[in-house]
């Protein structure tokens, strides 16, 4: 699959680097060794960050400063790693969702990457990534329609399909997801690190999703 990157955002985040992993995997609904290595996780962020030092780190700051550019209120539209670690400083615990969720969830919890994830076999032809324009509908998974206007945004031949903030009902994963498309949003630049989530990615979906024909690519300034 390919990755097309608009000239705005080209101008606006010359840094840019996209990792994206396509997978042939199996969901379930829960894997408990997943969720010990999530609780471990939990715990180290608690220790290491206090809840004012999240917008710091460097991959959430990255993202927030991107939104700052294109005019968007990081305050008002947090980046999902950051609203995840946040809700975890806070000791309000994670939703369990499925295991392709719940790992995705790990890989942002450690790296501070915030993370796209969707059924591949829902996405119609190439993606591009792009700026959100006035009024473009996006239905953002569990909170409603989302106001992506400035928002950087993925977009499929058929419309919108991820930011972020947050993916779009239409494409979400599923019980029923077989081939899964992961992309890890590297506002940062930092090329290395993004390589170690797309392994970490890798190894979480071998051994907690069956992941077969793992395919994984590049785009941005690389």
């Amino acid at each position: 699959m390919q990755l097309s990157i608009s000239n705005i955002i080209k101008q606006a985040c010359p840094s840019y680097i996209a990792g994206v992993i396509c997978a042939q995997v199996k969901n379930s609904l829960h894997d408990e060794s997943l969720w010990k290595e999530i609780e471990h996780e939990t715990a180290l962020l608690q220790e290491k960050y206090p809840l004012n030092a999240i917008n710091k780190r460097e991959n959430i700051s990255a993202t927030r400063e991107a939104y700052k550019i294109l005019g968007k209120d990081p305050n008002r539209y947090r980046p999902s790693a950051e609203a995840l670690c946040r809700r975890l400083i806070k000791g309000l615990g994670l939703y369990q969702i499925s295991t392709l969720v719940d790992l995705i969830n790990m890989v942002s919890i450690r790296t501070g990457y915030s993370i796209g994830g969707f059924d591949a076999d829902k996405i119609v032809g190439q993606l591009s990534l792009g700026v959100g324009t006035e009024n473009e509908l996006f239905h953002a998974i569990g909170r409603g329609v989302l106001n992506i206007e400035g928002l950087p945004v993925y977009r499929d031949e058929s419309g919108p399909i991820g930011t972020p903030t947050s993916d779009e009902e239409r494409t979400k994963l599923s019980l029923d997801t077989t081939r899964i498309l992961i992309i890890i949003n590297g506002y940062s630049g930092n090329k290395e690190d993004v390589e170690n989530a797309i392994t970490l990615t890798a190894d979480l979906l071998s051994r907690y999703a069956c992941a077969q024909d793992i395919e994984i690519d590049y785009f941005g300034a690389i």
